[in-house]
């Protein structure tokens, strides 16, 4: 029997939706919906094989070769520059990446203290506006971070924006909006072209019919 297509998915709240886009794409995703905690799932007979994974690690998985395609988001991909392919934006977990500051506060002045997650796309942003800033990096409550002091500014991920209202934070900026990207190990896109081609066409087509 040929070596299943292995496909990278990201456990938690995006999930359900990569579900129903595959789905639509004609995809056997039964396994996935199965309530249990196995990690790697076959599905379509053999032939398709999902591994579930932390979000941040859909990437490695694939760039190292254990996966051959994987579900990622464009947050991660910017802040870790793996070496992957992306032949599709599926358009779902979108979001935004944005500068925050506290509301009415006025600009800092000289170097602005900026905290994130995200240390490299927040570097990069300001570089490219020709401003020096500090990137200091924390792990959680990033909006903590310019209410006692820390930072003048965050860089962080934005959905509804609820949290910033509730810690009395404004966006000032955006930086990138961010979504999911059908990600692929290089060297499997084009040596398994044949098992690839059709799947990404069917999700081009899911993702359209949305």
């Amino acid at each position: 029997m040929a070596k299943p297509l292995t496909i990278a998915v990201p456990k938690g709240r995006v999930l359900k939706s990569v579900i129903k886009l595959f789905q639509r794409a004609g995809i056997d995703v039964a396994s996935l919906e199965e309530d249990d905690r196995r990690l790697v799932r076959t599905a379509d007979e053999g032939r398709l094989r999902f591994l579930l994974l932390k979000p941040d690690d859909v990437p490695t998985y694939v760039e190292y070769g254990a996966a051959d395609l994987g579900v990622a988001g464009r947050d991660v991909l910017l802040e870790r520059g793996y070496d992957l392919y992306q032949p599709l934006e599926l358009g779902i977990g979108r979001c935004r990446m944005v500068v925050a500051a506290p509301i009415d506060a006025p600009p800092p002045a000289g170097v602005p203290r900026v905290a994130t997650k995200f240390p490299r796309i927040a570097a990069d942003h300001f570089a490219q506006k020709g401003v020096q800033a500090e990137i200091i990096y924390v792990q959680g409550s990033v909006e903590l971070a310019p209410l006692v002091g820390l930072s003048d500014l965050i860089v962080d991920l934005v959905e509804t924006g609820t949290t910033l209202v509730e810690n009395r934070l404004e966006v000032v900026e955006e930086v990138v909006p961010i979504s999911s990207v059908l990600v692929a190990n290089r060297a499997a896109y084009k040596l398994r072209a044949t098992d690839i081609g059709p799947l990404v066409s069917a999700l081009r087509e899911s993702v359209r019919a949305r």
